[in-house]
């Protein structure tokens, strides 16, 4: 009887590497149009200059192509399994990243220094735990964009603009409240600006958590997009 085959991780990789860095798929996340993984950074990047698959050039969406992503966390685990060492390996090159980007002078911390912080001065810990809190490191995560909402010179336009980073992952637990206090932080505006936060045209109010946003207005409309998209806009006053 024949000994069985042993197989090499260099067998596999075409299946386990990113075409777009050559290096394993880390977050490996598919284009749903085509089904080609990439490294989610990779593809999100991406994504910023064209809306076509970099590997076979169809157009994904007309508009916004990170719709059309999905995180295979299968796959993720598989690769884990196969190559030794690559999550510990990644994690701590993520560490090591924000640690010296904050050296520099950038005062962030970092997704796993800091997982569930919104900002460099607002936490998430809304029960009063402030900076020695647990920042809700427990918590499911979710991924969210935040986008300006322009509406033919509306009063108070030119003053919130667009973030230059407009995708987070924080807490399902964060409110609306916090959104809007991040969003001031993060545009320099003052503490006490007026921000409406929609989702799918639809005004949350303040103590909306994002968990609820996702299950009552999100899911159902747009079940099968990712990440879950904001908008926000200067407070309007309908008198």
């Amino acid at each position: 009887m024949a000994a069985p085959r042993k197989y090499l991780v260099r067998d596999f990789n075409r299946y386990i590497t990113c075409f777009l860095c050559r290096g394993y798929l880390i977050k490996p996340t598919t284009v749903t149009e085509c089904l080609h993984t990439f490294c989610k950074s990779c593809i999100v990047q991406h994504f910023e200059e064209s809306n076509e698959c970099p590997q076979c050039g169809i157009q994904v969406h007309e508009t916004n192509p990170l719709e059309m992503l999905r995180l295979d966390k299968t796959l993720e685990e598989i690769i884990f399994k196969l190559v030794p060492d690559l999550r510990e390996k990644e994690e701590q090159r993520e560490v090591d990243f924000w640690r010296k980007t904050k050296s520099k002078g950038n005062g962030e911390d970092g997704p796993l220094l800091k997982k569930a912080r919104l900002g460099d001065d607002d936490d998430c810990d809304e029960d009063g735990g402030g900076r020695d809190g647990d920042y809700h490191r427990s918590d499911p995560q979710i991924a969210i964009c935040l986008d300006c909402l322009r509406n033919n010179g509306q009063s108070g336009e030119s003053t919130v603009k667009s973030l230059m980073k407009k995708f987070i992952r924080c807490s399902t637990r964060v409110t609306v409240g916090t959104i809007k206090k991040f969003l001031c932080l993060k545009l320099k505006l003052p503490s006490s600006y007026e921000l409406d936060v929609l989702c799918n045209g639809e005004i949350m109010g303040k103590d909306h958590t994002l968990e609820f946003i996702y299950r009552t207005r999100w899911r159902l409309q747009e079940e099968s997009a990712y990440p879950m998209v904001l908008e926000y806009r200067p407070r309007i006053d309908f008198g």
